[in-house]
C-alpha cells in the first residue's frame, strides 16, 4: 500500500507542477475570467485544490481547528501556487512517515464544513485527495482552453510513468 501511495503522491506533485508552471504564465485576467465549471474561474479552482489538500493534510496530522484556506488567504495568485506545491510535498511526506502498511488502514475520525463526523481509512482518504486533484486539474486543463491556451502539458498518469 505504501509504494502505490508514494507513487501517486509523486505522480500529484509532477502534475501540480506542470500545471502550476502553466498557470504562472498567464495574466490576471486569464486566471479571473468567468468560465462554467465547478469554481467559476482558474484561480477559483486552484484555491479550491490547494485547501482541499490542505485541510487533507491537517487532517491526516490530527489538526483540532483545520483551516481552510481559501477562506483566509490575502497573497498573491503565484504565492497560492507555490504554498499548493508545498503542501502536495508534505502530503508525500505524510506517506513516506508511515513505517507500516497497517497504518493506512487506520481509521481517521474528522468533521466537514457542516460539522458531520465521518470515519474513514487514511488509505481511501489519501486516494480520495489524489483522485480529487486529477478531477480538477483536469477541469483546470479546459478551462486555460477556454481562456486561449494552447500550449498546456500533459498530466496523464502514463506520461508521468515514462519521465
Amino acid at each position: 500500500m505504501k509504494e502505490t501511495l508514494l507513487r501517486y503522491a509523486d505522480y500529484n506533485i509532477w502534475a501540480n507542477k506542470r500545471i502550476i508552471d502553466t498557470l504562472l504564465q498567464l495574466d490576471e485576467k486569464q486566471i479571473d475570467q468567468k468560465i462554467e465549471s465547478s469554481f467559476p474561474s482558474i484561480g477559483k479552482t486552484v484555491y479550491h485544490l490547494w485547501s482541499a489538500e490542505y485541510i487533507w493534510l491537517q487532517r491526516l496530522q490530527l489538526a483540532e481547528q483545520p483551516v481552510w484556506v481559501e477562506g483566509v488567504f490575502n497573497g498573491s495568485f503565484k504565492e497560492a501556487c507555490a504554498l499548493w506545491q508545498d503542501v502536495s510535498l508534505e502530503l508525500r511526506k505524510f506517506v513516506a512517515d508511515q513505517y507500516e502498511d497497517k497504518s493506512f488502514s487506520h481509521v481517521l475520525q474528522y468533521y466537514d464544513r457542516k460539522k458531520q463526523s465521518f470515519k474513514t481509512p487514511v488509505c481511501d482518504v489519501l486516494m480520495h485527495l489524489l483522485n480529487h486533484a486529477t478531477y480538477h486539474r483536469g477541469q483546470l486543463i479546459t478551462m486555460m482552453r477556454q481562456c486561449g491556451v494552447t500550449k498546456i502539458p500533459g498530466t496523464d498518469f502514463i506520461t508521468f510513468t515514462r519521465k
